[in-house]
């Protein structure tokens, strides 16, 4: 059941109740939980948070905590499989969704007991109606029993009559069989059309900022992880450019409102004051916290407009530093180094220089926080320093350990960590951009027909990198602009079904555990014919 009032039918339910907090490992449900954390910390609500990487793990996490909690909060989890078959819970057990993927499962959507969906209802959900997916099969009975009960009946009648009597009950119930089948088979394909596509609706964590502004709870920190949180999304190509600026206009209000609000605050100029503010920055990653000659080697914008795994790419990109004017030393050295003089128009520059390259787009809509007068990063930034953090592969650490340190980075008290993870992240952009200039240059991208087709061989440098699902989603996304690609599959993807219909009709072993169906484990030696499925499906 979708909630309308999400204030009292969510947190006046559990604000003086003993909460389970499922929380799947990605950015923006990292975000949100921080929100909710800070919410939970402001009315002394008792909570357990715990980590959940897959379906398997939520089932475990359940099965745990079932006995102890009656009230259950997934964050980016959940919504899109039939939670109640999936976990058995008992008749009072409640869970409160929070969820981006889309299609949400129909079941959750009409169980008005025990599922409540924290979802926006602006979203484009396109639910069927009630009546086209359940059907009350209690009137087919009883129209069955009453007519083999007048069949008994009419043994005093005479022979005649009741025979045309039990040819009229044959004719209704051949009438009421085939008007059912007719309705399943417009059921099946009504499913058909809202399941097939996986795409992702409106950021938790704005959904639960929305939450602390209806109970004039919002702070700036919770605003920050509301834009990390609608960022992720854009950095992994999970919702379209037009629904990210206009998640990115709502926030500009937000952040208007609160800058206004503390202009006349003592602390607005203190060293340990947090400002954010509304910029049309470059889409350069981690440019600030880099050289400017590595991100526009290692931006996903730039590297593919140049093309720079050939040797015109690297003449084009040569071009592109002699037309902007600026020295080499100084753009290879770090942007914190780099004279005053050509940091105060660089954006202007490079905007003037990347228009006479075909990159109109260089700039985009975001936003940026100064904690004090040192420390500025933009909410891309952020994001990408989360994500290495998250699967960090360095160390042989516990997810959940891996975890909490993603959800520390967040936290303006833990600056040190997010270095950390910004230099983790520029480590994954290179070995990313090394791995598509590989599989460039040795062909290892093959046309599949309706798809592209990419297999990284066991030995490739960093390829355990790639078996965690943010890396893998950025590498597909470079692999797919590289080869010149739309990457709509991203916002709206038919892969998860696919990939489900291919594993079921080639007997292949596969593990759906991931949250986002369109990623899959498979074995090996099912690789060839669950490809051939996969091709023939999509055709």
């Amino acid at each position: 059941m979708f909630v309308t009032d999400i204030r009292k039918e969510f947190y006046d339910v559990v604000v003086n109740q003993r909460v389970a907090l499922f929380v799947s490992p990605d950015i923006d449900a990292l975000c949100a939980c921080k929100v909710l954390q800070a919410l939970f910390h402001c009315d002394q609500v008792q909570y357990t948070l715990v980590p959940v990487a897959g379906w398997q793990d939520l089932g475990t996490a359940f099965m745990e905590h079932k006995e102890q909690y009656q009230y259950f909060v997934l964050i980016n989890c959940g919504a899109n499989v039939d939670l109640l078959e999936t976990l058995q819970p008992e008749e009072d057990s409640v869970f409160f969704i929070c969820d981006t993927h889309r299609p949400v499962d129909v079941v959750n959507v009409y169980n008005d007991t025990q599922i409540k969906l924290l979802i926006k209802q602006d979203d484009d959900l396109g639910v069927p109606s009630y009546d086209d997916i359940f059907r009350d099969d209690e009137e087919d009975e009883e129209g069955d029993g009453d007519d083999s009960g007048n069949e008994s009946d009419g043994s005093a009648e005479p022979s005649g009559k009741r025979r045309r009597y039990d040819e009229d009950a044959l004719e209704r119930r051949i009438e009421r069989q085939r008007a059912r089948r007719e309705w399943e088979a417009r059921r099946r394909e009504i499913l058909f059309d809202y399941e097939q596509y996986e795409f992702h609706g409106t950021s938790a964590a704005l959904v639960m900022f929305e939450l602390a502004w209806v109970m004039s709870k919002d702070t700036k920190d919770m605003l920050w992880w509301s834009v990390i949180g609608v960022t992720d999304q854009w950095v992994h190509d999970k919702i379209p450019h037009m629904k990210y600026v206009t998640d990115i206009a709502t926030l500009q209000r937000h952040v208007s409102r609160h800058n206004h609000r503390n202009e006349d605050e003592e602390n607005s100029l203190s060293i340990d004051c947090m400002r954010i503010t509304f910029e049309y920055d470059l889409r350069l990653v981690l440019y600030q916290h880099w050289s400017l000659y590595e991100s526009i080697c290692n931006s996903c914008y730039t590297s593919c407009s140049f093309k720079l795994w050939s040797i015109n790419g690297q003449k084009k990109l040569q071009e592109f530093l002699a037309d902007m004017g600026l020295p080499l030393k100084q753009v290879r050295q770090k942007f914190n180094s780099m004279d005053m003089s050509i940091k105060e128009n660089l954006r202007e520059v490079i905007e003037e220089s990347a228009n006479k390259f075909s990159m109109k787009d260089i700039r985009v809509q975001t936003f940026a926080v100064n904690f004090g007068f040192k420390n500025r990063f933009l909410a891309s930034d952020v994001v990408h320093a989360a994500a290495a953090l998250l699967e960090n592969v360095e160390k042989d650490e516990m997810p959940t350990d891996n975890f909490i340190k993603a959800l520390d980075c967040l936290s303006r008290s833990n600056l040190e960590r997010l270095h950390l993870g910004i230099d983790l992240a520029k480590k994954k952009l290179k070995a990313i951009q090394q791995t598509v200039a590989s599989c460039i240059c040795t062909n290892l991208i093959l046309s599949q027909g309706p798809f592209l087709y990419c297999h990284l061989l066991e030995g490739t440098p960093d390829v355990k990198l790639f078996s965690k699902p943010l890396a893998l989603t950025l590498l597909c996304k470079y692999l797919l602009k590289f080869s010149c690609v739309c990457v709509f599959c991203f916002i709206r993807s038919f892969f998860g079904r696919a990939f489900e219909k291919a594993a079921e009709s080639t007997s292949s072993r596969t593990l759906h555990d991931h949250f986002d169906t369109s990623v899959i484990e498979l074995k090996m030696e099912d690789r060839g014919k669950f490809l051939d499925a996969l091709i023939t499906l999509l055709s």
